[in-house]
């Protein structure tokens, strides 16, 4: 795997979830294409992750994307492996610290300053009004970032 552009990612998770993806979907999808992961099937997986998990505003989803691109990353497909499954959730808590330091929560609704738990299932249009009063496209470009940043150090270890 070569450097990553942090920058040119971050832009294109803003550009997919301004095209329509979710949260989760915006992240996974600017990098499904390192780990040979069709887009369908990324975008199929990653989509309950939307809302904070199927809108009930808990882990945001752009936070979950970042974690499911670390997971194709490290690598924890042997379920003996206690060493390896340690350094995946390293890196989880790692980068869920360095979010939670940028943003203030990895909690959706409190990313978003919601009083309740959770909210209907159906997602809501996707408007110029919805956009100016939901900051999801900057924590969807923040948590791009946020892994482009992480897997450059591990490439920079290599």
């Amino acid at each position: 795997m070569e450097k990553i552009d942090v920058e040119q990612r971050a832009e294109k998770a803003r550009q997919l979830f301004c095209e329509g993806y979710n949260c989760a979907q915006s992240v996974v999808l600017a990098y499904n294409d390192l780990f040979d992961v069709d887009q369908q099937l990324a975008a199929s997986i990653s989509a309950p992750l939307g809302g904070g998990m199927g809108r009930l505003r808990e882990v945001c989803g752009a936070v979950s994307g970042m974690f499911m691109i670390a997971g194709l990353y490290y690598k924890n497909d042997k379920p003996g492996d206690l060493a390896k499954r340690k350094v995946v959730y390293t890196a989880v808590q790692d980068l869920a610290a360095r979010s939670k330091a940028l943003n203030g929560s990895i909690i959706c609704r409190e990313l978003l300053g919601l009083d309740h738990k959770s909210d209907e299932p159906t997602p809501e249009p996707r408007t110029e009004a919805y956009y100016k009063r939901r900051p999801c496209a900057n924590y969807v470009a923040s948590a791009a970032r946020l892994i482009g940043e992480k897997l450059n150090e591990e490439l920079d270890k290599a």
